[in-house]
């Protein structure tokens, strides 16, 4: 892994905001990250160009290779994090912390929310380091039945 990483041919993404004309790469990106989960068509269009939500990308040579969406919820004084996703080849690279900075940087909102899969540990361990805590746990939320854990971060 470590020499696919140092073969990659940029050193840094450039963090930029996401629209429509991304369909397609978030689609792909989706997939690959989510082979479980994957949006339908129809929600990707949504977090693509739906009002209250805060969408970022991260690009490499010209090429998304991360995607992050905040759904803005004034209600609950939270930004809950929609999808975000890191290619594999890119990942281990700061790309995941860069697209959590877009988003806590992109609201006024005091806290940020999201749901990850029990098994899924490298994001686990990702969402501690940045400061998000395990707040609740949803019980057979995902489709096969796994639980989700809630994380919390007080911005």
């Amino acid at each position: 892994m470590r020499a696919a990483a140092s073969a990659l041919p940029c050193d840094t993404d450039l963090i930029q905001p996401a629209n429509w004309r991304d369909l397609g790469a978030l689609r792909h990106l989706e997939q690959v990250c989510f082979p479980k989960d994957s949006w339908p068509l129809l929600d990707l269009i949504g977090v693509l160009t739906l009002p209250n939500v805060i969408r970022f990308k991260a690009v490499c040579n010209q090429v998304m290779v991360g995607f992050v969406a905040g759904d803005i919820k004034r209600s609950e004084g939270a930004v809950w994090i929609a999808t975000i996703g890191v290619l594999p080849e890119y990942r281990r690279r700061g790309t995941g912390a860069a697209l959590f900075q877009a988003v806590e940087a992109g609201t006024n909102l005091p806290r940020i929310k999201l749901n990850v899969r029990t098994s899924n540990l490298p994001a686990i361990r990702l969402y501690e380091e940045l400061g998000y805590r395990h707040t609740n746990t949803w019980y057979s939320y995902y489709q096969d039945g796994e639980d989700a854990l809630i994380y919390e971060k007080s911005l």
